[in-house]
């Protein structure tokens, strides 16, 4: 299903977004905060995308690419995961290119996300995000998500454990 907004564009994920992807995956900033070291390869890239084409067909996720509606820049992606439809929830994700940070797409992508989640029936949404990403705390709080929890060293990445924040959000 394709989610419009007034300024983007949210398509499902194919194949043939990957090498659009891979500039921001390969970005360290726009990594820093995330699960993963940044990807050099773009054929690492085509194949994590292809998996995740295939965990759509499957049901288990949806992923979305962000597009500017007008000049049809690709400025991220989104993503429900871990869909529990018996308990009707989801984890939400989303990441944004640099040259989108500041100008309320990731807001706006997830406001979009939202309002999906809610027609389609799910009840709970959670967001699981890096302590210290001071940028996606500020977008979920701002949404109305609520910090539930906090995971000690939930990840490895760059030699040390790092802490996670869990927000959620009932719809």
């Amino acid at each position: 299903m394709i989610l419009e907004t007034e300024r983007l564009t949210l398509a499902p994920l194919t194949i043939d977004d990957a090498p659009q992807i891979y500039p921001f995956l390969s970005d360290a900033e726009v990594m820093s905060n995330l699960d993963q070291e940044p990807i050099e390869d773009p054929d690492e890239v085509a194949s994590r995308v292809a998996a995740q084409v295939d965990e759509m067909a499957a049901g288990d996720a949806v992923y979305w690419s962000i597009r500017h509606t007008v000049s049809g820049a690709y400025l991220g992606y989104c993503e429900f995961i871990d869909i529990d439809r018996r308990h009707q929830r989801a984890e939400i994700r989303f990441v944004i290119d640099r040259k989108g940070w500041g100008q309320g797409f990731g807001a706006e992508a997830v406001s979009a996300l939202l309002a999906h989640a809610a027609g389609g029936g799910l009840k709970s949404l959670v967001a699981s995000i890096h302590v210290g990403d001071n940028r996606a705390e500020r977008l979920l709080e701002k949404l109305g998500f609520k910090a539930e929890g906090y995971l000690k060293g939930a990840v490895h990445r760059d030699g040390e454990r790092r802490d996670r924040r869990l927000y959620g959000l009932r719809l």
